[in-house]
């Protein structure tokens, strides 16, 4: 296949390196037949899913339209996902990752899939990169080896250290300059706990031989030996000014933190190397954006205002606020979105749930009520409602928008009557209740800078918008419209967007939208009375979390 401009098309490829449990790599080539079956159908196929011993390969459906036309995604198309397994940690305090497996398995997942899709670098027309963004890394400049193990957004080793950091001033120390309190979950304490129990690691980052980045900096430094970042990775070190969008050298002394070590930053959508190894040499890296914003991306959420919700092992809202980062008075971060090239970075306010899909593993893992996570629903349909009970999944504290890390999970309201489908519905509802708590907290700050969001759809993605029980009760919680996309693994593609744009495969952001297809809506059939009862019951629970640590 030709690249943009032929009559042919062409395809592109997002990568999402994983600090967790996988690799994933997504390549999209338009056929004669799925460009066809997409001007006629505009219509999304199911995936068939292999297994094989080392890897999970997922086959999902989408279709980046080769014609200039651009009809909406959706068609029948060769796409390949891969998951290459990593063995989770059984800590909840300490959580970290081989930094050489990760980056083995993407590389070995970038080949898997153009093996699979029978393409080859020639027939990609650029490549984007997503990740999980406050994982950390360190590795020496000359060899490329990792010092220590990525340690992970969930581990709370810092703990200690976010104190001290904060000192009289608390938390709130740096929000002015970086949109985020102090808190474990960032990369910048992250770094300095390496610095601080890694022999030798202080002197050596001084001198410049250690380099430190983000999973994305990770991988792009192994495709392409640069040493970068985009701005929406370096908003979540707390080492970066929102306004200047460069690092802030008092934060990063404050820190203790060289910045002979940190990456350039760079825009989210440009070309930035070409690939010098591997599978993909020669093709150019053109778009870099972190798992969540590339979702926000991914969702066309373009317009201040729109937001979208990601639903996965946690919850991520973000909500587009326009050219002007917007600091939150109730509880939320505010962070880039994204920033097309040369043109004015893009602001978001995110609320961060830390359990909301994990509490359904921990359901079948730890509790045994379920045998796999597609049960859950149709167990929850078995009764008309939780029974009273509510589940406040406070494993490692409250984030967003409470933010309260001596909070500890309860399930409260247990009675005879309870039976384990209670606790079923009970887990989806924790989602929808903590979802709820984010959007007023939005809606509180967007009305205080005069952002209408009342009437905007909420748009969702994510592993868990494909139970309909939860999405029901979500919009019944928030009285306004859940929309789901026809593309719900909207993160590969918001990265695929900001390549594909660097390089003109799509022209503007309008074409973005134009892409963007509703799949399934839910509106609200709760009454007011219910939902305030709900809420009321739901913020007594939450309340039997605090000070237990």
């Amino acid at each position: 296949m030709g690249k943009p401009g032929t009559d042919t098309g062409s395809a592109w490829i997002s990568c999402r390196a994983d600090h967790t449990y996988y690799s994933r790599v997504t390549i999209t080539q338009p056929t004669a037949d799925t460009r066809d079956m997409a001007l006629r159908r505009g219509c999304v196929t199911s995936g068939e899913v292999a297994r094989s011993s080392s890897s999970l390969l997922k086959c999902v459906a989408m279709w980046p339209p080769s014609i200039r036309a651009l009809p909406r995604v959706g068609a029948s198309s060769s796409t390949i996902g891969a998951w290459l397994s990593a063995p989770r940690s059984a800590s909840t305090s300490r959580s970290s990752r081989n930094g050489e497996t990760i980056w083995r398995n993407t590389e070995s997942v970038i080949a898997e899939a153009l093996d699979k899709t029978g393409l080859t670098a020639a027939d990609i027309a650029a490549a984007g990169v997503t990740n999980q963004r406050e994982t950390t890394m360190v590795w020496e400049r000359a060899t490329g080896k990792p010092i220590h193990n990525a340690i992970v957004w969930q581990d709370t080793r810092t703990a200690a250290l976010v104190g001290e950091l904060g000192g009289s001033d608390g938390p709130n120390r740096y929000t002015d300059r970086t949109g985020l309190p102090l808190s474990t979950y960032f990369a910048g304490p992250k770094l300095r706990w390496i610095l601080d129990h890694v022999p030798g690691a202080r002197a050596r980052g001084e001198a410049g031989e250690l380099c430190f980045g983000t999973i994305d900096s990770w991988v792009l430094w192994n495709l392409t030996g640069e040493h970068i970042t985009d701005v929406t990775n370096a908003s979540r070190t707390m080492l970066m000014d929102l306004r200047t969008l460069q690092w802030d050298p008092a934060i990063c002394a404050d820190f203790g933190v060289p910045m002979a070590m940190l990456p350039t930053i760079r825009s989210s959508s440009e070309v930035y190397a070409d690939i010098k190894t591997g599978a993909l040499k020669g093709v150019p890296i053109a778009g870099i954006l972190g798992d969540q914003q590339a979702a926000t991306f991914g969702q066309a959420c373009l317009t201040p205002g729109e937001a979208k919700n990601t639903y996965g092992t946690g919850n991520f809202m973000l909500m587009n606020t326009g050219t002007t980062p917007v600091f939150s008075e109730h509880g939320l971060l505010t962070t880039v979105c994204y920033q097309l090239g040369e043109e004015p970075a893009v602001y978001a306010l995110e609320g961060s749930i830390a359990v909301t899909g994990s509490l359904v593993q921990w359901l079948r893992d730890n509790l045994g009520l379920i045998d796999s996570a597609d049960d859950i629903e149709a167990l929850a349909h078995t009764v008309p409602d939780n029974g009273g009970i509510y589940i406040v999944p406070a494993f490692s504290g409250l984030f967003a928008p409470r933010w309260r890390p001596d909070a500890r999970g309860v399930v409260v309201g247990l009675t005879r009557f309870v039976n384990k489908a209670h606790f079923a519905r009970a887990t989806l509802e924790a989602t929808a209740f903590q979802t709820r708590e984010v959007i007023d907290a939005m809606r509180a700050d967007a009305a205080a800078q005069q952002l209408d969001i009342e009437l905007v759809t909420l748009k969702v993605d994510g592993g868990m918008v494909v139970n309909d029980l939860l999405m029901q009760f979500q919009s019944d919680l928030l009285d306004a419209p859940v929309v789901r996309p026809v593309v719900i693994e909207t993160t590969a593609l918001g990265a695929a967007y900001a390549a594909g744009l660097a390089v003109g495969y799509w022209a503007t952001p309008d074409d973005i939208r134009a892409n963007w297809a509703e799949d399934k809506r839910w509106n609200s059939t709760m009454s007011d009375a219910d939902r305030q009862r709900l809420m009321g019951e739901w913020n007594k629970a939450v309340e039997r979390t605090y000070d237990w640590v």
